[in-house]
């Protein structure tokens, strides 16, 4: 286009050449081309002129007002900022934008269309975990969790939450089954182990009353005693036993919470098992095992399955529907609102730190056609003008 142009200013400059010269040597008729081209060529060059003021020096020339862009680049960038910024970004602007916005609706159709439509989807969620997962901030990321965790375990109050666990216990009830195992565990232990214990009654018994089989007798005495009371706790809800047992969980808690000793106990059995290397290799893997499993998880069927069975949700409940669309709304203008005057910045301040060069190649790029398109224009209508005027003069008679 800039060719064409140029070509066609050259050629009224050579037209207007020849028909100056036909005027006198040939016929005065050519005036009328002479007057077409001369025209032309006057209306090529202001054009020409115009459009090379915009971008840079004509000739380079310090011609006053020229070079218009590359001298006024931070202010086109600051106008250009305020635009966006007046006519964009404004939570009002974007509020009525968002009116119509059924953020639901197309998650709904995404989520539930067939897997082959969501592959796109999937494709890239792994990517964006993949690229996540391979990056230094990935690692940092880990090792600030990783951390994390340890300082919060370090700074827990264990004997404050192991009190807060066995008093909600206590409260309901759930102390009690643990109790009956206790007493089913003596119950089987003291038939399990008869035949020692018989043995044990029977080492301590004098030899003399062994000789009378007293100490058999003992023994069935002791066992059998031992059986019925363990069978009157297992029976009797209220028995002393569980009642001692319920009062000295009390005991328990109270010190948990208010013993010193009791405190400084429970604290150093925390810190023995936070060093405990098991325990460390446990933390170091937490963050591991969350990433591999979200991976997984986002490459197997699972995410297509929760997938549909939320886009189903959003398509047959219009109140969740809703509640999502006005989390989006409010979410997309609350990202404008707190961040609005820093993407307005972030465009002036990108204009700024352009070099004169840089703006100057971008913006002709945009617009060269349209502007080449002006020096044509301007050469054939200057040229038409300058035939209408030569035929003013003729008819007015100069």
């Amino acid at each position: 286009m800039w060719r064409l142009a140029t070509g066609l200013l050259a050629l009224m400059a050579m037209v207007l050449a020849a028909a100056t010269w036909a005027v006198h040597a040939v016929h005065p008729g050519f005036a009328w081309v002479q007057a077409f081209a001369e025209a032309a060529l006057v209306g090529g060059l202001a054009d020409w002129f115009a459009v090379t003021a915009l971008f840079r020096q004509p000739l380079g020339l310090p011609i006053p007002h020229t070079a218009i862009i590359p001298r006024n680049k931070d202010r086109i960038g600051r106008a250009l900022a305020q635009f966006l910024k007046d006519n964009f970004l404004t939570p009002a602007v974007v509020g009525r934008r968002l009116e119509r916005l059924d953020a639901a609706g197309l998650l709904a159709r995404r989520l539930t269309a067939p897997a082959a439509g969501r592959g796109g989807l999937r494709r890239g969620l792994l990517a964006l975990l993949e690229q996540l997962a391979a990056t230094p901030a990935a690692d940092a990321l880990g090792e600030r969790v990783k951390g994390g965790i340890a300082r919060r375990l370090e700074r827990m109050d264990a004997a404050g939450l192991l009190a807060s666990i066995l008093e909600a216990a206590m409260r309901e009830g759930r102390h009690r089954p643990v109790l009956d195992s206790l007493v089913s565990w003596g119950q089987r232990t003291l038939d399990a182990e008869e035949p020692a214990l018989r043995e044990m009654i029977r080492a301590r018994t004098n030899w003399l009353l062994r000789l009378i089989s007293v100490d058999e007798k003992l023994a069935d005495e002791i066992l059998e005693g031992l059986r019925g009371f363990l069978a009157e706790v297992a029976q009797d809800p209220t028995h002393t036993v569980r009642q001692r047992a319920e009062t000295a969980l009390g005991h328990l808690v109270r010190d948990l919470r208010e013993d010193p000793a009791t405190i400084a106990r429970v604290e150093r059995w925390k810190r023995d098992l936070l060093a405990n290397p098991a325990v460390v290799r446990w933390i170091e893997g937490l963050w591991d095992s969350a990433r591999e499993a979200l991976a997984d998880f986002a490459s197997g069927e699972g995410a297509g399955r929760l997938g549909a069975d939320v886009g189903r949700a959003l398509d047959e409940d219009p109140q969740l529907a809703t509640a999502v669309n006005q989390l989006a709304r409010r979410a997309i203008a609350g990202v404008v609102r707190d961040h609005g005057d820093a993407i307005v910045a972030l465009v002036s301040e990108t204009v700024k730190g352009w070099d004169a060069a840089t703006v100057t190649a971008k913006l002709e790029s945009a617009v060269a056609r349209d502007l080449q398109y002006i020096r044509l224009n301007g050469t054939l209508i200057g040229g038409s003008i300058g035939v209408l005027l030569h035929a003013l003069f003729v008819v007015a008679g100069f």
